[in-house]
This record gives structure tokens, sequence and C-alpha cells, in this order.
């Protein structure tokens, strides 16, 4: 069995459209008594591209270079930066939980509700790992691979039609909208979707697990158990206390309707298929050489396309 130590630089993405349950999903894994919830960071799918940018500087002219003349893989590069961001968030667990606490007596005191749960820190406490719940790493996994090459990844995947009506509906929640129309909702939950089901294909079921909304809202204890099985980490049922209150829940009216006339029929189709073939399909257990180059080229050219926005 692996220890602590073993297990220290594994941290837990959850990805996914934005709507599709990945903020209650990663509170839940955050009852975990071996695993703390960050805040959304939303800074090391960028990072992880700049870490590259940074190597070819370091190796542009050949042994003449510093990281060329000391022999410093690309690998080990990446995975130093990793090391030492993991190191800093785990330094300051005790901070962020005290942190919480205090923010949530006040909320107490001021009959605020944040639809969180809040746990006070013990002393016996030695969470190991952490989970990032940011959807928009969805467009960087091939990235975060390579700052955190133990990292695994959960596909919170939810059928596009209610996503779409929650993305329509943000604005009840948080007073700014989350994207201008039906269309453009139908398009991220595409984009993002996408973007998963390949690192699917790409880096198999041992690196990235599905799991599906209706399944955690509809059978929680059995896709807990499942979840945490992929996760390598004991079971236990207060990682199920979230789903008492959902989190950032948009409460979408009965009598909604998302019937834009101005929506291209063609995206939508697109996107209904893709959401039903994730419903019904299983995962692809094994991993694709394949996608994984595709997925290596497309980092590559993000890496090339700031480097040269930033040279000119």
């Amino acid at each position: 069995m692996e220890s602590s130590a073993e297990r220290i630089n594994k941290p837990i993405f959850v990805v996914g459209s934005p709507r599709s349950g990945t903020s209650v999903l990663s509170w839940c894994l955050g009852q975990h008594p071996n695993i703390i919830v960050q805040e959304e960071s939303n800074w090391l799918g960028r990072f992880a591209i700049d870490v590259a940018i940074g190597y070819e500087r370091g190796t542009l002219r050949g042994e003449l270079a510093q990281l060329s003349s000391m022999d410093v893989r690309r690998e080990e590069f990446f995975a130093i930066f990793g090391s030492s961001i993991n190191k800093l968030i785990l330094n300051h667990r005790r901070d962020l939980e005290l942190k919480r606490l205090t923010n949530h007596y006040a909320d107490l005191a001021s009959g605020v509700s944040r639809g969180r749960c809040w746990r006070a820190p013990s002393t016996s406490d030695t969470k190991a790992r952490w989970v990032d719940g940011t959807p928009e790493y969805s467009f960087y996994i091939c990235g975060l691979r390579k700052l955190f090459p133990e990292a695994q990844f959960i596909h919170l995947v939810r059928d596009v039609t209610s996503v779409v009506r929650s993305m329509l509906s943000f604005d009840r929640v948080a007073g700014i909208k989350l994207v201008a129309n039906e269309q453009e909702a139908y398009t991220y939950w595409l984009r993002t979707t996408t973007a998963c089901a390949e690192a699917e294909r790409a880096y198999g079921a041992c690196v990235m697990h599905r799991i599906r909304y209706s399944e955690l809202a509809g059978q929680p204890e059995c896709a807990m158990r499942s979840l945490l099985n992929f996760l390598g980490e004991p079971y236990v049922p207060e990682c199920l206390e979230p789903l008492a209150e959902p989190i950032n829940s948009s409460n979408v009216p009965v009598n909604f309707k998302a019937d834009d006339p101005g929506t291209d029929p063609a995206i939508v189709a697109r996107a209904r298929e893709l959401s039903d073939e994730l419903q019904s399909s299983p995962q692809q257990c094994e991993p694709s050489r394949t996608v994984a180059e595709k997925l290596e080229a497309e980092f590559n050219q993000r890496v090339q396309y700031f480097h040269d926005l930033e040279s000119n």
C-alpha cells in the first residue's frame, strides 16, 4: 500500500463543462481525510505553457545555453515546478482551513449560507492531496500532466440540455451572464467536453475517470465509491455531505425554455450527439498513443503561439 509520502504529489483535477457539477464534486472530495479542496485556481494551465516557453529559451543556443549545458531535460524542468507548487499548497493547507473556518463562523453570525460543508481542522489531520475543480483546465490537461505526472483527472459529464439551461440561467445566481446566448452555451459545452473526451482516449482510464452527473445525483454512494477507488483512497461517507445542498445552483425554473431561433441547429446536433454518446457508452480503458501525440502537438502549437506573441 502506498504511503502518504509516496502519494504526496498526486493532485486531483475535476474537469468538464461549467455548470456540470465540478464545484460540488470538488467539495465532496474535500471532505475526505486525505484530500483538501482548493478554490478554482485558473492559472496553472497557462503556467504550464510559460514553463515550456522558459525551457525553450533556456535551451535556445544548444550547448551554450544554461539548461542544455547542464543536461536538464524538459520533463525534469516541468516536474520541478510542479513539485514546488504541490509543496506550496500543502504547506499552506492549515492556513486555508483556518481562514475557511473563520469565514464560516462569520457567515453563521450574519445568517449567510455559502452552500458548502465546512469542517474544523484537526491537529491529527494529515491531508496529503488536493483537488482543484477549475472547468477551464479541460483545455490544459496535457500541460497539467507535464507539471504533475502523477495527477489524476475526473471528467464530470452532464447532459448538454441541462447544462445549457443552467448556463443561460446563471445570472439568477451570480448577477452576471455566463454566456451571451443559447448557441454560445452549446459551443462552450461542446468545446470543453470534446477536450475532456479526447483526453480520456489519449491517457486511458488510469489517468482520466469519467463520471456522469446523473450517477452522482441518482446513486451518490455507488458513484463516490467508484470514484475514490479510482483515486486509491478509502471510502468515507462524509464525502456525500455536500450533495445535500447544491453548490452554485442556478435554480432553473421548471418552465424555462431555451429555444433561440438564431441557434445553429448543426451545433446543437453535434453537442447532443456527443452528449448521448458519453451518457450511454463505456469509457475506453487503454490509452491511445495517436490521440496523445495529437494533444502533445496541440500543446506545442500553443506554446509556439504564445512565444511568438511575447516576442513581437
